[in-house]
């Protein structure tokens, strides 16, 4: 019976949702979380009027990042982005399997963290207790699986709305608060050493964190060859200058003791004196937006990894399923959540799940260096990514250690363990191991095959 209501679901069935718009628009909404709203504070705590030189080191390393992972999902065109590319990387091993299941794991941590960002800016309107926040956060989420459920189609419609309303209030902010701007607040005579500027490009890369999303698309995407690379640098380049703008426009209206004192909510703040109480309470309620649209993008690219995990792979094959026009994995990924959002430190928790996505990302780059002849991707670009990942990881470790978590590096050891540790014990109990989903030889062969029928059919 189940055999029946829950088939498998394969390329043929999904519909090409994504073009290049939707796809800019799920890593444009991805991006432009609720991080971008908290980190120009944070950041300008520690970098002060640089802090728009953060987020131009942030950009380039995402552009490079973006750029190595383009080209891995037009090679490898698989669900599972990321993890499949570790696999191409590195092979069928403990080593793969194990990333890929932290890798996981750590999406549904940046899943409930941001969730509970949305409890709280939601709770804020209602003056509402910790309870009520956390039930913000679960329908939230709720929503959005229900969203996820009817089909990658809503998926991209729904980002692409929520993404315009909130981009649209963050330009007509950005162009108004730069008429406002103070000279002398973001003179050279207050400018800060230039290490605490390098310190804070940890932070501005995480404003810049899920372009990854948009590799998790390719089976879902229109002629991925010429549609992903230019998603992914139309995306970044987009945010990139509307994170500069702002951060400029936030710190020429505040001071630094101001953003300092209001880090949390430095972008609200910086809103009040332009437009009265009412411009705080709106780009308050952009917060709320943004928190929304990134919850729908990293909830769906964190099924497509699941999907390819449980396929031939590490989790169990329930993952694999279809619960209307997605999987089974949505739903137990939904179940994960439920507890970290009610039991979970998660401002530590995000920042060790943080600090492993940028670990994992910068071995993706690696096994992309030893699959480059594949890819035909520029080898200097796809080094710098690999550099820029380990240096921006190097700095927050550091950078955190001394100013919030001194055991921090123990934690994130603890972390790569225990995804070794789940990775043996799956590989004794289900006998099954993570696969390669994407043989580059045997896509050549069909493509070829397909390239001569073609040319007799015309008559060559």
């Amino acid at each position: 019976m189940k055999a029946v209501l829950w088939s498998r679901k394969t390329m043929t069935d999904t519909k090409k949702a994504f073009g290049v718009w939707s796809a800019v628009f799920l890593g444009i909404g991805s991006m432009v979380g609720a991080g971008i709203f908290i980190v120009i504070g944070q950041a300008g705590a520690i970098a002060g009027n640089l802090v728009w030189l953060s987020f131009i080191f942030g950009g380039i390393a995402a552009l490079l990042s973006g750029y190595s992972l383009a080209r891995l999902a037009i090679t490898y065109p698989s669900r599972g982005g990321i993890v499949e590319y570790v696999v191409q990387g590195f092979g069928e091993g403990v080593f793969s399997g194990s990333t890929g299941v932290l890798f996981y794991f750590s999406q549904l941590i940046v899943i409930a963290a941001v969730a509970k960002s949305f409890g709280t800016y939601a709770g804020t309107f209602m003056h509402a207790d910790a309870m009520i926040q956390n039930l913000f956060a679960l329908g939230v989420v709720g929503l959005f699986i229900l969203i996820n459920l009817i089909g990658a189609s809503l998926v991209a419609k729904s980002e692409n709305i929520i993404v315009f309303i909130k981009v649209t209030i963050l330009v007509i902010f950005t162009g108004v608060a730069l008429f406002y701007v103070n000279p002398k607040l973001l003179s050279t005579a207050d400018m800060p050493p230039l290490n605490s500027m390098l310190f804070a490009v940890g932070l501005t890369f995480f404003a810049y964190q899920g372009f990854s999303v948009i590799t998790n698309t390719v089976e879902d995407m229109q002629n991925p060859k010429q549609t992903m690379l230019k998603a992914m640098t139309i995306a970044i380049l987009f945010v990139g200058v509307l994170y500069i703008l702002t951060s400029i426009a936030v710190l020429g209206n505040l001071s630094l003791p101001e953003v300092i004192k209001t880090k949390d909510y430095a972008l609200a703040q910086a809103a009040e004196p332009i437009f009265g109480p009412i411009g705080f309470k709106i780009m308050a309620a952009t917060a709320l937006l943004a928190t929304a649209s990134a919850i729908n993008a990293t909830l769906y690219a964190a099924t497509e990894i699941g999907y390819t995990l449980a396929k031939d792979g590490d989790l169990p094959e329930d993952y694999t399923y279809n619960v209307f026009h997605s999987f089974e994995g949505l739903v137990i990924s939904g179940l994960l959540i439920i507890p970290m959002i009610l039991f979970l430190n998660l401002s530590q928790v995000t920042t060790i799940a943080a600090l492993v996505v940028l670990i994992i990302q910068g071995l993706t780059h690696v096994g992309h260096l030893l699959r480059i002849k594949e890819t035909g991707a520029n080898f200097y670009v796809v080094l710098g990514a690999a550099l820029s990942m380990f240096a921006i990881a190097g700095l927050t470790l550091y950078y955190t250690s001394i100013k919030q978590m001194p055991m921090i590096a123990f934690y994130i050891f603890g972390a790569f363990v225990l995804a070794f540790a789940v990775e043996i014990l799956l590989r004794l109990t289900t006998k099954r191991v993570i696969k390669i989903q994407t043989d580059v030889k045997l896509i050549e062969k069909f493509e070829k095959n397909v390239e001569n029928k073609f040319k007799k059919m015309i008559g060559e």
